[in-house]
């Protein structure tokens, strides 16, 4: 797999996550992904970064647009040093919330994307990677 172009951006407030949405909407715009795709993946890409803000206390998201065999794929990895997640198994339940949300966040950003890798350890952070393939 080979790596077009990447980069990273800081997420840290309110106005990262709205930069964080212009970029992923840009890099699959570019990509040539349908409206649906694009939507589906800048809607995960928010959850993310406002997990990131709001119970990592803040981090960054890597970007890459991956070229395999003629297909197109964008990749984010949004890491933060937090508080981790003490039960992802619970965290990744549809409806279950750590704070005053819909529980939305995790589960349906996973259902949002093709590929959904999550790495957490208390006190250390979180981990996530997504991808979307065109």
């Amino acid at each position: 797999m080979a790596v077009a172009k990447s980069d990273s951006l800081p997420v840290r407030t309110e106005q990262d996550i709205v930069l964080v949405r212009q970029c992923v909407r840009r890099l699959t715009t570019e990509a040539s992904f349908s409206l649906v795709d694009q939507t589906k993946f800048v809607t995960a890409a928010s959850e993310l970064a406002r997990n990131t803000v709001v119970h990592g206390r803040g981090g960054q998201m890597r970007w890459a647009v991956l070229n395999e065999n003629g297909r197109t794929a964008v990749q984010l990895t949004f890491e933060d040093k937090g508080p981790g997640i003490p039960n992802i198994e619970l965290a990744m339940r549809h409806g279950w919330s750590s704070g005053s949300g819909l529980g939305m966040g995790l589960s349906g950003a996973k259902r949002l994307v093709n590929q959904f890798e999550l790495t957490s350890e208390p006190g250390m952070g979180t981990c996530v990677t997504i991808t979307r393939w065109k």
